[in-house]
């Protein structure tokens, strides 16, 4: 255990130096994140003014027609959220591209890259809307089984899709042969039947629980000792700010990780990023 976690905080300190020598990178999930909060409340809006919710919670055939609405309109939901998310992240990912290259990537060469396959992002975002709709709708209805199968599913198809976006910026494919191609360069490098062993996310989130637990002892503390409410709420805000802020730098990194496993893939070296040993050791036999 102890191994795996100096392999991924060695894995973060190798791609947060890529992100220091070119802090620019951080811009993309700053946008992704400033869209993602816009599509959120464009949709939740709407959705809660329509009574939407509340005619889920009835019964009868108004509730029917209801679930029927709150499915398409959580499947535009996804649809539009994907689309933005995998619009920044391809954004990022042809920017490091570039940089692995040789090349001096700006944020308009990321961002072309991702106007350049805005086809294939939608095609791909409609994919897992289709995916992420059905997994919730199994974890809903299917009570605890119905939670672990969709929880398992779900496992399986972001490691099948792990390389989609790269393969997406350097090969140019459609949605389908991306998560093929994505799938096979997977086998090939690393094996059949893989689970990540270690990653980016895996010391972010325990940095942020422990940053959320602390965060939260002194939010307490301060309240004790000020009775300030104007204190408190300032503390939660401040909280919340470092929480969005490690958020941000957590999903640049991964973006720079990425790309960096599909050069490995394909070229038998990672650019410098990282050493091929933590490339190698990115997954493991289940």
């Amino acid at each position: 255990m102890f191994t795996r976690f100096e392999n991924s905080w060695q894995l973060v300190k190798a791609s947060a130096k890529v992100l220091q020598s070119d802090k620019k990178l951080i811009v993309f999930p700053i946008v992704s994140f400033i869209l993602s909060i816009i599509v959120l409340i464009s949709f939740a809006i709407p959705t809660v003014m329509a009574g939407v919710f509340d005619a889920m919670a009835s019964s009868g055939r108004h509730a029917d027609n209801a679930r029927v609405m709150g499915t398409i309109i959580g499947f535009l939901y996804y649809l539009v959220m994907y689309f933005v998310v995998i619009f920044c992240n391809t954004a990022l990912v042809g920017a490091v591209m570039i940089r692995l290259k040789g090349g001096t990537p700006t944020l308009a060469d990321g961002f072309k890259v991702a106007t350049d396959r805005l086809g294939t992002i939608l095609g791909y975002a409609a994919i897992s809307a289709t995916i992420g709709i059905i997994l919730r709708t199994i974890a809903e209805r299917g009570g605890i089984i119905g939670r672990i199968v969709a929880g398992l599913t779900g496992f399986v198809w972001s490691i099948a899709t792990f390389l989609v976006v790269p393969v997406l910026v350097v090969e140019n494919l459609n949605p389908v042969d991306a998560i093929k191609r994505s799938g096979e360069l997977l086998k090939k490098t690393w094996g059949e039947q893989l689970a990540v062993n270690f990653g980016i996310g895996a010391v972010f989130g325990l940095i942020t629980l422990l940053i959320i637990f602390a965060g939260g002892a002194l939010v307490v503390g301060l309240f004790t000792l000020t009775h300030s409410v104007v204190v408190m709420i300032a503390a939660v805000i401040a909280l919340v700010i470092v929480v969005i802020a490690l958020s941000l730098i957590g999903n640049a990194l991964q973006g720079i990780f990425v790309a960096a496993l599909y050069f490995y893939a394909t070229q038998g070296t990672t650019g410098g990023i990282i050493s091929e040993d933590l490339a190698h050791a990115a997954f493991k036999q289940k």
